[in-house]
């Protein structure tokens, strides 16, 4: 199985689905503050756009410090979930189509097989995502809508519908995440294959010092090339999510053209981007980090691509 011979079965995979969930609730809870800042950047650029460190100064002198963890709720519930099912459907596609092909098959396109997990994963894990980020842009783009997220849900689900109010911004989040995931996970695979190269280090033998090193070094960049490649459809998700009449009242795909024609190719691909990049660099190095330490907790050995023929050198 892409030279690695190790059998996986259904304990395997909820391991990796648990390390999945805690990796993406704690970094994503951690950046909270993060994000808050990056999301009035993109739905208020004329108000917060003039930095981080002004955003948060503006947040904290308008909210209190207590503004900058809103929406903690929804995101670190939502992207438990979404990690449970994004690193958790990542390992089982991946392991079960380097499975079907073959070992050297598997080796010769284990950066297709990274795309394709990665997409299929991420299709299933926005399914229970995406009223969960509704949720927290509701709340982040009006603090005084709710005081949480349990007394935000019922109230959007009474103002505007399940499909609505939590479901406006599927179309965009599938374009913001599939991609998103799609190079997060490819070229981390490839950053921590070149790096691993690079110093001599052969994963499955490797102190968890040096696993560790280059699980956080792949991962930033990573991280810097996920968040710039869906930037856009983030800054639409904001948008859409931040009132049921933004871009007008026609279907959503109709709302979301107008939205992106209103606010221009450059501000699409610009706005709110470095904060973006420093929040996604750092919280990607983290996740692929967190994950490697809850997996060798659980005693699961991760798998990893690896070449036959060097067990032939």
């Amino acid at each position: 199985m892409g030279g690695d011979q190790k059998t996986y079965g259904p304990s395997y995979y909820v391991k990796g689905a648990l390390a999945g969930g805690i990796c993406c609730s704690v970094t994503h809870g951690a950046m909270c503050p993060v994000d808050v800042v990056k999301t009035k950047i993109q739905l208020q650029p004329e108000k917060y756009n003039k930095g981080m460190v002004s955003g948060f100064k503006t947040v904290i002198a308008e909210e209190g410090m207590a503004g900058l963890a809103t929406g903690l709720g929804p995101t670190a519930v939502g992207y438990f979930v979404q990690g449970w099912f994004k690193f958790g459907g990542v390992e089982f596609f991946k392991i079960n189509m380097s499975s079907y092909l073959g070992d050297q098959k598997a080796w010769d396109n284990r950066t297709i097989i990274y795309l394709v997990a990665a997409a299929c994963a991420e299709f299933i894990a926005d399914i229970f995502l995406c009223p969960l980020e509704a949720t927290r842009i509701r709340l982040v783009s009006d603090p005084k809508f709710a005081p949480g997220l349990i007394a935000a849900v019922p109230k959007i689900i009474q103002n505007d519908g399940v499909l609505k109010g939590f479901y406006s911004g599927f179309g965009p989040i599938l374009f913001k995440q599939i991609p998103y995931t799609m190079a997060k996970f490819a070229v981390q695979g490839k950053a921590a294959e070149a790096i691993a190269a690079g110093t001599g280090t052969d994963m499955k033998t490797a102190s968890e010092g040096k696993k560790m090193a280059i699980a956080l070094s792949s991962g930033t960049i990573a991280g810097v090339a996920a968040a710039i490649i869906s930037h856009p459809a983030d800054t639409l998700l904001s948008m859409i999510n931040k009132s049921p009449t933004a871009g007008g009242s026609g279907s959503i795909a109709s709302r979301l053209v107008n939205l992106a024609k209103e606010t221009g190719l450059k501000k699409l691909c610009l706005t709110g981007l470095g904060a973006r990049c420093i929040m996604i660099g750092t919280l990607t190095a983290g996740q692929f980090a967190v994950f490697d330490i809850v997996m060798s907790a659980t005693g699961a050995t991760k798998f990893h691509f690896t070449d036959p023929n060097a067990k032939k050198e």
